[in-house]
């Protein structure tokens, strides 16, 4: 009795748990995940975990597929032999939107479940029993672009979130339940491998008895099977390959001079904006015709990388390749709070108005890092403001934008911090 009330102390105080109850129907939740390479022989790769990757496992579940995976958990966790799963359930119910991350209200907290690309990842699959907990993982994980599905409670009032109900989804899913991690295949090779060599040992003296001179004992040890991990390659850190900023800024600057000087009569240039691949802008038709605009783009002498007039024949598009920036490595050197006092400083001294705001990333391998994105509109242009914020460290610009009508810039970006 006192061993379990220990247990449920324990699982009291954690900050995770390990079922959630949908459809008057128990799920097992917070498995560890990993690729399944053998799917008709499971069992090796699954012991093998069990013994490295989460010492102490003893039961699990396949989740199949086109991407197979196995997950593992420890029955002193609350795990019961033979209970339902809900990842497998979900990503199957869900298989048409192969990259999704969610979070689900339940009653005893809030699970969260990301999948990659039909992956579930190996902490995708947590039940958090704080709600802000929950929502910070799920806002990092919205920072990976390309998510086909994003499900959020909608108290949480995020855009671009969908929250249908769980119980249809868990419903339309594979069942798959926990099972024993079987140990005794193992054993029993090992113990038939021991006792082989023992007899070949045997026959061996024997015969040298027989037909020779006693030999000298000789202890030939058994040597221990080392089970090699694989290897997990380090995690590349975002700074470490940055466009060079300075060339960025300076690409903008030069395609927006492009853009701004085709101004055909009767059509109205839009707002310019920058990215890494390109500088694009709209003109929007007032009087003019289509074949105006036409013959002012091609006779601009500007090398275009696309072009196109809208199906209404009132908006024309047009961009300018940025071209192959070449990347560097700028690692952070200040904290996140020095950071924000140098910025704000920097940004006082030259009487120039910013918005600031501390931002948080955990990477799919579950690294954090951090970030003070600033946010600012300048009629400077981006030549000088080059000069002035590239000696920040871990700098990366997100966006320039120009607006031809007043004059004026916007820039918004990031700098990394320790």
């Amino acid at each position: 009795m006192a061993e379990n009330t220990d247990i449920n102390e324990v699982n009291d105080n954690r900050t995770w748990g390990s079922s959630i109850v949908v459809g008057g129907v128990e799920y097992a939740t917070s498995l560890f995940w990993q690729s399944l390479q053998n799917q008709d022989n499971p069992q090796p790769e699954v012991i093998e975990s069990s013994q490295g990757v989460l010492e102490g496992a003893d039961l699990y579940c396949i989740k199949k597929g086109k991407t197979p995976q196995f997950g593992i958990c420890v029955s002193a966790d609350g795990y019961k032999q033979s209970e339902f799963v809900a990842a497998p359930a979900v990503a199957t119910a869900l298989a048409d939107q192969p990259s999704f991350v969610a979070v689900f209200k339940v009653d005893n907290g809030w699970w969260y479940i990301c999948v990659r690309d039909d992956v579930i990842l190996a902490n995708g699959d947590m039940l958090y029993k704080n709600e802000e907990d929950a929502k910070k993982q799920f806002m990092s994980m919205l920072m990976v672009p390309d998510w086909r599905l994003k499900i959020a409670p909608p108290e949480w009032g995020i855009e671009e979130t969908l929250y249908p109900t769980l119980t249809d989804i868990m419903q339309r899913g594979s069942r798959v339940k926990l099972q024993k991690i079987d140990t005794k295949g193992k054993t029993f090779y090992i113990v038939a491998a021991v006792v082989a060599f023992v007899v070949l040992y045997l026959v061996y003296k024997l015969f040298m008895m027989l037909f020779s001179a006693p030999p000298k004992p000789v202890v030939v040890p058994i040597q221990p099977k080392v089970v090699a991990q694989p290897e997990v390659p380090p995690e590349p850190k975002p700074w470490e390959n940055l466009p060079q900023q300075d060339v960025y800024m300076q690409r903008c600057y030069a395609n927006v001079l492009s853009l701004v000087k085709i101004m055909p009569p009767g059509w109205n240039i839009g707002l310019v904006n920058c990215s890494l691949s390109s500088t694009s802008t709209s003109w929007g038709r007032e009087f003019g015709r289509i074949s105006t605009i036409d013959k002012a783009l091609s006779e601009s002498g500007v090398n275009l990388s696309g072009r196109s007039i809208a199906p209404d024949g009132n908006m024309a598009m047009a961009a300018i390749s940025m071209g192959e920036i070449a990347t560097e490595n700028s690692e952070p050197t200040k904290n996140m709070v020095d950071l924000k006092n140098i910025l704000n400083n920097f940004f006082q001294s030259i009487g120039q108005t910013v918005e600031l705001s501390d931002y948080t990333y955990t990477s799919p391998q579950q690294n954090v890092y951090f970030s003070v994105k600033f946010k600012f509109m300048s009629n400077y242009n981006p030549r000088i403001w080059s000069n002035l914020l590239t000696k920040f460290s871990g700098l990366e610009m997100n966006t320039i934008q120009y607006n031809p009508a007043n004059g004026v810039w916007s820039y918004e970006g990031a700098i990394y911090a320790l």
